[in-house]
């Protein structure tokens, strides 16, 4: 027989290789893929995310992404923190909340030399928005919150502006209004004529604070608060109220995907970014940070500009949005960022927010426990 031909040592040296081979197999068979833990929003733009990104990093790496799910501000990063060790290693959040978390040491800082340049060579520095690069965030996208209807419920003149959104006679029904001062002032003193440039000058002073609450009073017995950005569309599309405020991309998801009777008004935009971060504490941070640079290629963020209407963050990603890969819609009508839209939207003013948060957080919550005491 050939093995009875072979020489000692060499059967020798075989079953030793066989054994380690037993040995070592199971355990590379056993041995899980690494995991990433990306904080981000849900519904829509979730589904969209895994398609542009998720899934495909997850295909040209191997990295499993695990989401959980996120609605803003630093309080759900603050617990985790103290919760002991830090199990979450991206988080997709809006600038304002970015800069602040960056200030209080929740974020590692930002390193701009993991940007990729654009496909025709422009540098990352030259290619993203003005204001883009963070120290401790990279922005991706612009949306804006809007107002918007149920196209059922007006069957003649339909309302077009912020102040319609305020008028309960010519327009009737509940209005959906997220439960934070984020929005609200603006459009309350838009409904009173004061000009979108004055906005913030005006609720600097305390005059402009209590000339938007006695706005919101006007509202009270027909609001109906919302927490989860996947509630306005759908309390349109089911006929429970009859306006809403929500993101931009989410109330067009409804209408491509579910075909709702939904139509925005997009007088008065509040823009906002959102942006990338990496967690402080994380032991993953070279593989968090490979997936943002991997998010931030302008391919990347075309791909979640053809699928929901928000606005890449990249001069470059721009110009490759085209037609929604389902309905086969020019998606740029749809985007924020069109000159049309731009023409009335708000610019929401970070460093106002940062510096009234603890007033204007106290003001709110006494209009809520004045006028809805079982929210409080």
């Amino acid at each position: 027989m050939i093995c009875g031909r072979k020489k000692t040592k060499r059967l020798e040296w075989l079953m030793m290789t066989w054994l380690l081979c037993m040995l070592v197999l199971p355990l590379a068979a056993a041995e899980s893929p690494p995991v990433l833990t990306v904080l981000t929003w849900g519904g829509a733009y979730e589904a969209s995310q895994r398609e542009a990104y998720f899934n495909p990093f997850t295909e040209a790496s191997g990295v499993v992404i695990e989401t959980v799910h996120y609605d803003g501000g630093l309080t759900p990063l603050r617990e985790h923190r103290q919760g002991g060790a830090v199990t979450w290693d991206v988080v997709d959040m809006v600038q304002a909340d970015a800069m602040a978390a960056c200030e209080e040491g929740l974020l590692e800082p930002f390193n701009p030399g993991l940007l990729s340049a654009a496909p025709d060579g422009t540098p990352p520095e030259q290619d993203f928005i003005e204001g883009a690069i963070l120290p401790c965030a990279i922005t991706h996208l612009v949306f804006s919150t809007v107002l918007a209807f149920d196209d059922r419920a007006f069957a003649g003149a339909k309302p077009r502006s912020a102040a319609d959104f305020f008028d309960l006679d010519r327009f009737p029904g509940k209005r959906a209004l997220r439960k934070v001062p984020v929005g609200l002032l603006e459009w309350a003193l838009m409904s009173h004529r004061v000009p979108r440039q004055q906005l913030y000058n005006l609720l600097s002073t305390r005059r402009g604070f209590d000339l938007a609450f006695r706005q919101l009073d006007q509202l009270r017995d027909q609001i109906v608060w919302w927490e989860s950005g996947d509630q306005p569309a759908r309390w349109l599309a089911e006929g429970k109220v009859a306006m809403a405020s929500g993101f931009n991309g989410r109330f067009f998801y409804a209408q491509v995907m579910n075909d709702a009777p939904i139509s925005i008004i997009w007088d008065g935009q509040l823009l906002d970014y959102n942006s990338w971060a990496v967690l402080k504490g994380t032991n993953q941070r070279a593989l968090a940070e490979r997936f943002i640079e991997f998010a931030t290629r302008t391919e990347s963020m075309a791909a979640l500009a053809n699928r929901i209407s928000y606005g890449p963050a990249r001069r470059s990603a721009l110009r490759h949005v085209g037609l929604h890969l389902t309905s086969k819609r020019p998606m740029r009508p749809h985007l924020p960022t069109t000159e049309e839209h731009m023409a009335s939207a708000i610019n929401r003013d970070h460093d106002w927010y940062a510096r009234t948060t603890a007033l204007r957080e106290r003001l709110f919550r006494d209009w809520l426990r004045k006028h809805f005491p079982e929210e409080d």
